[in-house]
This record gives C-alpha cells, structure tokens and sequence, in this order.
C-alpha cells in the first residue's frame, strides 16, 4: 500500500517531488535487501512489529518502481485530462481512473510480491531473526527439524512443501485475477 501510494504520488505530481521520492527508494534498493533487513532485525529486535515493518519497507520499494511506471503511463492519457478539464477532484481522478486502470498490474506484482515475502519471512525464521517462539512459523519448523533429514526423516520436507504450495497457489491466483 505504501508503494502504491508513493508511486502515484510520484508521478502525479513530477517533477521535484518524482525526483525526491524516486531518488530515497534508488538509495534503499542499492542496498541488498537480505543484509540489510538483518541489520535491522539484529538491532531493533525481532518482534513482530519490527519484521513487519521491515519487509514492508523493502517490499514498497518494488512496488513503488511498479506504481509509478503505471501512474505515469495514465496520467498523460486523454480522458484523465477531461477529467481534470472537469473539474473533477484528484481523488475522484485516482479513484475513477487510475485505480482501474492500474489495478491488473498491481494485482500480479501483489501475487508475487507475497510470495516473496512469504519466502524471505521463511527465510529470516530459518536463520533465527524471523518470526519467534511460541508463534508458529513453517520457516523455523524446517529448522527445527532440518537434522532429522540425515536420519532419512521427512519431517522437515512437510512444511517445505507447504511453502512450495502455498506461494506457487497464490503466485497463480494473482496471475489469475490480473487476467480477469
């Protein structure tokens, strides 16, 4: 939502406000997101406020990038400039016309925009910096489980698969309803 609104902020207005909001996420993209969500993590805590916070900062960068190219192929567009010649407000404008418009792109970027973070999340509780006891997570129940596979147990595949399962399901129900 944050990288939604950033981005059709951005090219709604252009110019310096464009310059300065696309500038603030180049600078949060050249840093590797994985480093830098352990920095935070490693110094903030891992609540779950914290790791929410986290991946939904690095997450908007994306969709920020995404938004914006979106907003700003609408923008120039004929009836939007009727729209304006109108009278019509901004919000009624982002509402009527750039919501529609933008919404099939954003709905598969959303797909595997969770399938990322369902996968990173995974990935933290893995490491230890993810989602913490008593809470249960399939990351840090496949690192619980992960030396019991020397052993020729499959306990540590089972929420491996459901992580599989679970990110190609909603990977292909984005896809499906960007295509509706």
């Amino acid at each position: 939502m944050v990288g939604i609104i950033t981005g059709f902020t951005a090219a709604i207005y252009g110019r310096w406000v464009d310059v300065v909001l696309t500038r603030i996420v180049d600078t949060l993209m050249s840093i590797p997101v994985l480093i830098l969500a352990l920095i935070v993590l490693s110094v903030l805590g891992t609540s779950i406020p914290v790791l929410v916070g986290t991946i939904a900062l690095l997450d908007a960068t994306r969709v920020f990038r995404l938004a914006r190219l979106v907003a700003q192929g609408i923008v120039c567009l004929e009836y939007v400039e009727a729209a304006r010649l109108r009278g019509e407000g901004l919000w009624w404008i982002v509402r009527k016309e750039f919501l529609p418009n933008a919404m099939p792109p954003l709905l598969a970027e959303f797909g595997m925009r969770f399938c990322f973070t369902f996968l990173f999340i995974a990935g933290l509780s893995f490491l230890g910096l993810g989602i913490q006891p008593p809470w249960a997570d399939w990351g840090s129940m496949v690192r619980d489980n992960a030396q019991a596979i020397n052993f020729g147990q499959f306990a540590p595949l089972y929420p491996a698969a459901a992580i599989a399962l679970l990110t190609i399901g909603v990977n292909l129900g984005g896809r499906l309803a960007a295509g509706a």
